[in-house]
């Protein structure tokens, strides 16, 4: 697995990464996505291997085993970050619990995925931790129990695409209630850091996240000064009946990116979307079925 740099071809910005563990899936992936004229990929076999590595020199990017905890694994986390704070983990978990996922968020962990997991999602984090400017003070948690998590994210795309896969891990919803959960979420978590943030990494939004036994419901709430539906005629759920499409020649003309059937959508996969009175705040709910009584 470990890949030696070609000194020929390396410049000075090469970046490090470690991989622990050997699942060949895993390896093969790392090893497509970051390309050996930029990344020196070094394989070790264990956490605490890897823990003695890190103390000796620095590293971009960290891939934990799939074979270990998420407690395991968030402890390696914390020992890494005592000594190189800004290293960016992500954690594959074999066993993990709702309350591990919180617990990583607290410590910063870039992204924590339990099996089986995707490993489309999973490239999708390695991509995503491996660009961009400093990520780690993202996400807060401002309090959390598996049942109700208050976090605030980071006004930006990539910041909520990471907090829809920490509340994936957390909620422990059935399918197909996870993915029309995450993409309602995601789609009104968008529009919250669009129009109400402005993409401005300065700005958060709140987000409150409740799993209840019958009910997964999220609340929003961005910085911004609110809306009505008649002041945002590129969005899909403002056309007329009889002009259905009517929105993309205004996001067109108006040099916004294609979209705006956030609304539209999520009110196809949640049960209730409720908005505020300013318009700022939006509260998704999702009904959950019984779970099946045995037979006496």
């Amino acid at each position: 697995m470990n890949r030696a740099p070609n000194t020929e071809t390396h410049s000075l910005a090469v970046k490090n990464a470690i991989l622990v563990g050997a699942d060949p899936q895993v390896g093969s992936l790392l090893l497509s996505i970051l390309k050996p004229d930029s990344w020196v990929v070094m394989s070790v076999p264990d956490n605490l291997a890897a823990l003695a590595v890190v103390r000796g020199r620095a590293f971009d990017l960290i891939v934990t085993s799939d074979e270990t905890s998420g407690r395991e694994d968030i402890e390696l986390l914390r020992q890494i970050r005592k000594v190189r704070p800004h290293t960016r983990l992500i954690i594959l978990a074999a066993d993990s619990t709702p309350a591990d996922a919180i617990t990583s968020m607290r410590e910063r962990a870039f992204s924590y995925l339990s099996k089986p997991f995707s490993f489309d999602t999973l490239a999708e984090m390695i991509r995503m931790a491996t660009e961009g400017p400093c990520w780690d003070d993202g996400i807060e948690v401002v309090s959390g129990t598996p049942g109700l998590i208050r976090v605030l994210a980071r006004c930006d795309v990539k910041t909520a695409d990471r907090l829809v896969h920490f509340l994936n891990e957390i909620a422990e919803l059935p399918d197909p209630e996870r993915s029309q959960v995450a993409m309602a979420f995601r789609e009104m978590l968008l529009n919250a850091i669009e129009h109400g943030g402005r993409l401005d990494p300065n700005q958060y939004v709140e987000i409150e996240y409740v799993r209840a036994r019958h009910m997964v419901a999220c609340h929003i709430t961005d910085p911004g000064p609110g809306f009505t539906l008649d002041e945002i005629p590129h969005a899909a759920i403002a056309n007329p009946a009889d002009a259905p499409l009517r929105h993309v020649a205004l996001r067109e003309e108006q040099g916004m990116r294609p979209g705006g059937f956030g609304v539209l959508l999520a009110r196809q996969l949640v049960d209730e979307l409720i908005y505020g009175q300013a318009g700022n705040e939006v509260l998704l709910i999702k009904y959950l079925a019984s779970p099946k009584t045995k037979s006496a």
